[in-house]
């Protein structure tokens, strides 16, 4: 076997450990089933009382086989009722409208080796109450989740009582939540807006829309109306990162404020335009950092931290693929600097503790997670594990990248430090002391607590039982750490993971941003206009 074939076959095995942390995880989503996002517009819609605008809502009901769901999740009743369908969820209520865009969506099971038979019927509800015992039915439409999916837009003239078409329509639009099904928690507030109202103060709501790759633009949310304020705080909201930005953080997206009138005649106050990036911080410097100190275990024991079994990922392949498939899909590029610390490194075998994985000291950088994983494996039997454990160089070599950021005009970028680790630190007075300089600096260091050592001294670099100090007394300007032991999420899902470790950076950005008087880069000035909407 010539040499070509055996790096073909090592590069088989590193895809199919990858794979396997990434199934192991639950990252890969079972090929017979997709989550599918359905939303919904209708137009022309008349009120039975020819003086005024009806309220409209869509029900959507569901059935499949003769078997049904009570919800939409893929469990189904036992109960087989071929005639009848039952209510799957509802849309708002858009008060005095005929051509109504809704902001809710169905998120349905598709099975693709199914009929899923689905109805939306519009319902006038009146204002003084949601039911539809009274509601007027305003029209309904028949069709298959399949010709939604596989058209990806329906549009249907809405049937009234005795299947008689009116002009009144429905238009269906369905996205596959493919790949990035990871949801997002938003809120949004203004300050001093512009006053429509003439006897009493605007009453704002929200509009977000994505901008879609043929220059159209979809709706995204809609926020509740503020009654009489000029400074609201919206209720905060979560979103699809699929219906948000298409799984894509770098498109643009348009939120526009109006003054809410009842006669459906909204005015318009401001808009601006952001991406999802913007809004979460240009977190675009992310770094790895792997423990290769010995107290893991020789790796070619099966009971190492770092055993490479030729299927099964180990505990540090299993946090590093839980973190990074959430982190690189805020990254543009998607490489990763990979580094280790810990071990002695060819070709003299020194002990080095910020050497990098590929080892490219010029290039240390590696293709999404899955480089890096290639590249840990890779790296792997060509060490000797050893120690101690320090991670103050480490810290140390990504605030120096930071500190060089802020020299540049807009300091947009800010840098994670994703840190792998098995135990109890040797440095910690160098540690404390490297965190109090990287906490004046655009970073944040996410140290994750692989096996079943005691991280007491972890749980202090947190800070969150108190403000962590250096040898010297001198206090972090922010907090900049969370720490997060893997044990406790062996069981859970990843998304579980990745929640709690990512929890504070959000707003160790923007404490950074906020302390340093930098703005985002988005238009964030609104500008006025007459305009109203359509009715």
């Amino acid at each position: 076997m010539n040499m070509e074939d055996l790096e073909a076959q090592g590069m088989k095995k590193m895809s199919n450990i990858y794979e396997s942390a990434a199934n192991t995880l639950g990252i890969f989503n079972s090929p017979c089933l997709t989550k599918v996002e359905l939303r919904v517009a209708c137009k022309g819609i008349s009120d039975r009382d020819a003086l005024s605008k009806p309220d409209p809502c869509v029900i959507l009901k569901m059935q499949s086989h003769g078997q049904w769901f009570e919800e939409t999740t893929n469990r189904r009743t036992a109960s087989k009722l071929p005639d009848v369908h039952t209510q799957v969820d509802r849309t708002e209520v858009i008060r005095t409208c005929i051509n109504p865009v809704y902001s809710k969506l169905f998120t349905v099971d598709f099975y693709f080796e199914e009929v899923q038979r689905l109805r939306f019927e519009v319902h006038d509800i009146s204002s003084t109450h949601n039911g539809l015992k009274e509601a007027d039915f305003l029209g309904g439409m028949e069709c298959t989740l399949g010709q939604i999916v596989s058209q990806r837009k329906l549009s249907k003239s809405l049937l009234k009582h005795g299947n008689t078409a009116g002009k009144s329509s429905i238009t269906v639009i369905a996205e596959e939540l493919s790949g990035n099904d990871d949801y997002v928690e938003l809120a949004f507030n203004a300050r001093k807006l512009d006053d429509k109202d003439f006897f009493s103060k605007s009453d704002p709501f929200l509009e977000i829309f994505r901008m879609n790759d043929d220059a159209t633009q979809q709706l995204v949310h809609r926020t509740e109306v503020v009654m009489n304020n000029l400074s609201p705080a919206w209720k905060s909201f979560k979103v699809s990162v699929n219906s948000l930005c298409s799984g894509d953080p770098d498109r643009r997206l348009k939120c526009i404020v109006w003054d809410w009138d009842s006669n459906g005649k909204h005015d318009f106050i401001g808009e601006f335009t952001s991406t999802f990036k913007e809004m979460r911080g240009a977190m675009e410097g992310k770094q790895v950092a792997i423990d290769f100190t010995a107290s893991n275990g020789d790796p070619r024991n099966s009971c190492s931290l770092h055993y490479i079994h030729p299927y099964q990922p180990n505990e540090y392949l299993k946090a590093l693929v839980a973190v990074g498939e959430i982190c690189q899909d805020y990254d543009s590029d998607k490489m990763f600097p990979a580094f280790g610390f810990g071990a002695r490194i060819p070709p003299e075998y020194t002990v080095s503790h910020d050497f990098a994985i590929n080892f490219n000291e010029d290039n240390p950088e590696c293709a999404g997670i899955q480089g890096v994983v290639e590249a840990y494996q890779s790296c792997l039997p060509k060490l000797q594990l050893y120690g101690p454990t320090n991670i103050a160089p480490i810290i140390q070599k990504v605030a120096k990248s930071a500190s060089e950021e802020t020299n540049t005009k807009e300091a947009s970028q800010y840098f994670i430090l994703l840190i792998l680790t098995d135990g109890v630190i040797t440095d910690m007075a160098d540690t404390r002391e490297a965190i109090v300089h990287a906490s004046h600096l655009p970073m944040s260091v996410i140290i994750v607590g692989v096996g079943n050592a005691d991280f007491s001294d972890m749980q202090m670099l947190d800070g969150d039982d108190g403000i962590l100090r250096s040898p010297k007394g001198e206090p972090v300007l922010r907090d900049i750490v969370q720490f997060v032991p893997f044990r406790n999420f062996k069981h859970a899902s990843p998304a579980a993971l990745a929640k709690s470790v990512l929890a504070e950076v959000p707003n160790q950005v923007v404490d950074y941003y906020n302390g340093k008087g930098i703005k985002p880069k988005c238009s964030s000035e609104m500008y006025e206009s007459s305009r109203t909407l359509a009715p």
